[in-house]
């Protein structure tokens, strides 16, 4: 069951939360991602539902927020308990008990209601795409359709854990240096404004010459003090911009993850834990039972870098045709060699799931092998970046009183 994309402009999608009555007159409810109010009352009705209310979800609403680590807690827990031999019902029942946040007890229990009125997992798990996405559903239901749900979402959680443990040591190796170079600007500013001026009016009063590496940092310091409002404006209006952009703009979103792929350092290690993720997710689906092309829509939309997606939608195409999902990866032009030649031996042997999960697992320890480098190589530069600086400053206001006292 395919997740329908589109192509080309991509409309923005708000939460918003409904509530309804079924063909029995049941009271429903549910969450639901789409451009406007409009859009969620239209495609209720399709499914037979009479909508009472429609309201856009706010960020805190009613008691916290729901994370891919909970999502990922609750589907680890519902694969052991439905190995165990609890009852499918009664498992939602004991997951929504042992989690402490609110807004997953509601979600849990509004899911174990759809389930209890004859519909699926895989169904109900869909009205909620902000929480499950479509690989998330499509693997669900290829594990209803084989009768392997518990192994399926054992398979499941296994995948986004290890995603999750991936983010975790990309956003650590970015985070690091970024927040210690953001406090470093702080102090930086802060010398400028108050202490840069206590010198200036100290050597005014002396009347001597000043070194031209004191007059410089005198300078600095007088367009802080003076357009400092300028300055912090400026740099938050850029912040704010470019997340807005982020979020809003897709065609900003594909030049920049062209750009980032590019960035010294970072760049690889962005490729990498790109390609682990790419190939996990084609592997998970895979071996779930879902056909190739199919397998490949999902894998896209999960590679979270847009020359990845883009790719791998033209490979979608081209193995559509009958080729070879080798040689449509190596005419891509941006997986690496042996992604493809591990792609080709799967092909051959009939053992293509086993070899993307090799090559994930690969990956991964790349990714922690560039992230520890990344970390050993940041601490030094950046004190050096520090020490540079703050030594700098230093040496440009003590230069006066050096010369001073080498004159008497």
């Amino acid at each position: 069951m395919a997740v329908a994309r589109a192509s080309g402009a991509v409309t923005k999608q708000v939460p918003f939360v409904w509530e309804g009555t079924d063909k029995l007159g049941k009271k429903i409810k549910g969450e639901m991602l789409a451009p406007g109010e409009a859009f969620v009352r239209q495609s209720l009705r399709r499914q037979g539902i009479n909508v009472v209310k429609v309201s856009k979800q706010g960020m805190f609403k009613r008691g916290g927020t729901i994370t891919s680590k909970d999502i990922a807690l609750f589907t680890r827990q519902l694969s052991t308990m439905l190995k165990a031999g609890v009852p499918l019902l009664q498992a939602f029942d004991i997951s929504a008990r042992s989690h402490s946040n609110p807004a997953l007890q509601r979600l849990l229990g509004d899911i174990k209601s759809d389930v209890e009125t004859g519909s699926s997992m895989s169904v109900a798990f869909r009205k909620y795409p902000k929480y499950f996405d479509g690989l998330y559903c499509n693997l669900v239901y290829a594990g209803e359709q084989a009768g392997i749900l518990d192994t399926v979402l054992d398979r499941i959680a296994s995948y986004q854990e290890k995603m999750l443990a991936i983010q975790g040591k990309i956003k650590s190796a970015l985070f690091y240096p970024a927040i210690v170079l953001t406090v470093a600007f702080i102090i930086t500013a802060g010398i400028m404004l108050f202490v840069i001026p206590a010198f200036k009016d100290l050597y005014g009063k002396s009347g001597a010459d000043l070194p031209a590496l004191t007059m410089l940092v005198m300078g600095i310091s007088d367009a802080f003090v003076n357009y400092w409002y300028l300055i912090f404006g400026s740099i938050g209006l850029t912040v704010f911009l470019v997340l807005r952009a982020w979020k809003q703009s897709p065609a900003f979103r594909n030049k920049m993850d062209v750009v980032i792929l590019k960035v010294p350092v970072f760049g690889p290690l962005i490729e990498k834990a790109t390609v682990s993720r790419w190939a996990r997710t084609f592997s998970s689906m895979f071996s779930a039972g879902v056909p190739m092309v199919e397998a490949l829509d999902s894998v896209a939309g999960a590679a979270g870098n847009n020359v990845f997606m883009e790719a791998t939608m033209k490979i979608k195409t081209q193995v559509s045709t009958g080729s070879s999902l080798a040689v449509c990866l190596q005419s891509a032009g941006v997986f690496p060699n042996m992604l493809i030649q591990m792609v080709s031996i799967g092909e051959e042997s009939g053992a293509l799931d086993s070899m993307l999960s090799k090559v994930a697992d690969y990956y991964e320890r790349e990714v922690d092998d560039a992230v520890a480098g990344i970390s050993s190589l940041m601490e030094p530069f950046i004190m050096v970046i520090l020490g540079t600086l703050i030594g700098g400053i230093v040496i440009a206001m003590y230069l006066p009183i050096f010369k001073m006292g080498s004159v008497v």
